[in-house]
């Protein structure tokens, strides 16, 4: 029987590179799969169940929920979001290490269920370095701007709760610190 894999979790406010970060790790670590969400939003174009998301009905959702099929559940825009405990588990059991790339309330959700799950906090070196990130981006108007920066906040009040801190002032370096911790872990 294969060694157990672990769940590693990524966690950090809008715009400070979690996704840039995920997807290096995962073209470089073979060894880690991304932890696919399901949720009850249409897929996008060019979206794939399985890949992307797993697609569900509202009504498939929520019979997932109510068998407690969730490490982590969320609504936002009137669609639900949840990270598949049978997915994460599986693929732990068979040796794989797992990435989840997640807001900060989920990692401390998920941590609670999966004690032994380790959290990296990606965090920006300032938050007016993360203004100006997220101002260069040019993706929100004015008041949705102004959520994420709140929201950043509230989030990095939260950072001391995971287990690993990682400055985001470089992207290679950060990316490499990261990949340092998970060897690290998954010795």
């Amino acid at each position: 029987m294969a060694d157990k894999g672990h769940l590693i979790i990524i966690s950090g406010p809008s715009g400070v590179g979690k996704g840039t970060v995920c997807d290096r790790l995962l073209k470089q670590r073979k060894s880690i799969v991304k932890s696919v969400s399901v949720t009850t939003r249409k897929p996008r174009i060019g979206e794939v169940d399985g890949v992307d998301y797993f697609f569900k009905s509202k009504r498939q959702y929520d019979e997932l929920k109510e068998k407690g099929g969730f490490l982590e559940t969320f609504s936002i825009y009137d669609n639900y979001y949840g990270t598949p405990a049978e997915f994460v588990e599986k693929n732990i059991n068979s040796g794989k290490s797992v990435l989840l790339e997640i807001d900060v309330q989920g990692a401390l959700a998920v941590k609670q269920k999966m004690p032994e799950s380790k959290l990296i906090f990606l965090a920006p070196p300032s938050i007016e370095h993360l203004v100006q990130r997220l101002c260069k981006r040019n993706t929100e108007d004015e008041q949705s701007f102004n959520k994420r920066i709140c929201a950043a906040r509230t989030e990095l009040d939260n950072k001391d709760k995971y287990d690993y801190i990682i400055i985001n002032d470089d992207i290679d370096k950060a990316t490499e610190e990261i990949k340092r911790i998970i060897d690290d872990i998954t010795k």
